[in-house]
């Protein structure tokens, strides 16, 4: 079965330096439905103005993901990690026992488009860490790539938690498919352009739900980047926890 998460009905935060369109409840953002999906907890689509962004704050027991789409994203945090995101890149920050950090628009010019992703880890306690790499395009073109994974292999990051997290790249006659394995679930998020998934059509912003399926294509791409997140079932696959 899919079910699908239209763009236009996620939760909508708009703070004039940000304007941030959520997939799940956060924030003041409240639905029910749409808690999450497996371990996945926060899909947030954010664009920061130029120069601006949060200031320093704390997290907890959480794996977050940052994954840019254009622009640059500047991160500083309080275990002395400074760093610049980039299109292309993954960073993972284990908030564990506790961590503080800040993230701004690097540019004084540009805006800043990026997709800010976080994930239950498979315990609470963990030692605040955090990592970061680099995945061509080439690697990602007609293909899922692995870009986050427990145990950290094919040179992704690794995630403290049972979740396989792909990207992909598709356009015209390009296409993968993905397996779905018994007691999983997989969620895809279309970041960009559009593209059809399991026959249906999906474009950007648009989120999944799969599951009980033997595999996923993923084809008919339009400039379409897609991220793919396959999980051990946890609730519903209708969005609810």
């Amino acid at each position: 079965m899919i079910a699908l998460r239209y763009s236009e009905d996620r939760g909508v935060a708009n703070h004039g330096w940000l304007n941030s369109r959520h997939t799940f409840s956060f924030g003041h953002y409240y639905d029910p439905k749409f808690m999450g999906v497996g371990s996945l907890r926060v899909i947030n689509e954010d664009r920061v103005k130029p120069a601006a962004g949060f200031p320093t704050h704390g997290h907890q027991d959480m794996e977050i993901i940052s994954y840019v789409l254009d622009g640059a994203l500047e991160h500083k945090d309080s275990i002395g990690t400074g760093s610049v995101i980039r299109p292309g890149e993954v960073q993972r920050m284990t908030a564990g026992t506790g961590i503080r950090h800040s993230e701004y628009n690097h540019s004084p010019t540009d805006p800043v488009h990026f997709l800010q992703i976080w994930i239950l880890p498979e315990k609470d306690g963990l030692e605040p860490s955090y990592e970061q790499k680099a995945f061509p395009s080439a690697e990602k073109r007609g293909a899922l790539r692995l870009v986050g994974s427990r145990d950290g292999r094919d040179g992704s990051v690794t995630v403290h938690q049972d979740v396989n997290f792909y990207a992909g790249l598709f356009d015209g006659d390009e296409k993968a498919s993905l397996p779905i394995g018994a007691g999983r679930v997989v969620w895809v998020q279309v970041a960009r352009g559009s593209l059809d998934v399991a026959g249906e059509p999906m474009t950007a912003g648009d989120g999944a739900a799969l599951r009980d399926l033997a595999e996923i294509a993923f084809e008919n791409g339009r400039d379409a980047e897609v991220l793919v997140f396959d999980m051990a079932l946890l609730g519903a696959p209708d969005g609810a926890a």
